[in-house]
């Protein structure tokens, strides 16, 4: 079974969502997801200073087995994007919750009271 973090919130599109302070969020793809995909071998990612929406595509992940986009979780500005990812993509595989792929200053934080609890999350992705 895949590892799912407590303190963390998740989309149905298998992505957790980290709050770290004053409406700034980590990204990234959650254990379930990176175990579907297998051997990750590229992260395509947008650049800091974008504008992401939630529900709307912002990059995409390859793996030896397919390729899946990455769906926004939340809607904000993109302040940092995880560059090791770039050069090392199988960091993703090693720790898919160390892993985050962009920091996001919210544009709107009640959309968190969408995501999924820990709970909800395991829930759909057994």
């Amino acid at each position: 079974m895949s590892k799912v973090l407590k303190d963390l919130l998740y989309s149905d599109d298998h992505e957790w969502v980290k709050k770290t302070k004053d409406n700034v969020v980590l990204v990234g793809i959650t254990d379930f997801a990176q175990s579907q995909l297998g051997s990750i071998v590229f992260v395509d990612l947008p650049e800091a200073g974008d504008d992401i929406e939630k529900d709307e595509e912002f990059g995409a992940v390859e793996s030896v087995k397919a390729a899946s986009d990455l769906i926004a979780p939340v809607s904000g500005e993109i302040m940092e994007v995880n560059d090791d990812l770039v050069g090392e993509p199988e960091l993703v595989n090693e720790n898919a919750y160390e892993a985050w792929f962009l920091k996001v200053k919210l544009s709107d934080s009640s959309e968190l009271d969408d995501l999924l609890s820990a709970e909800e999350y395991e829930d759909i992705s057994e």
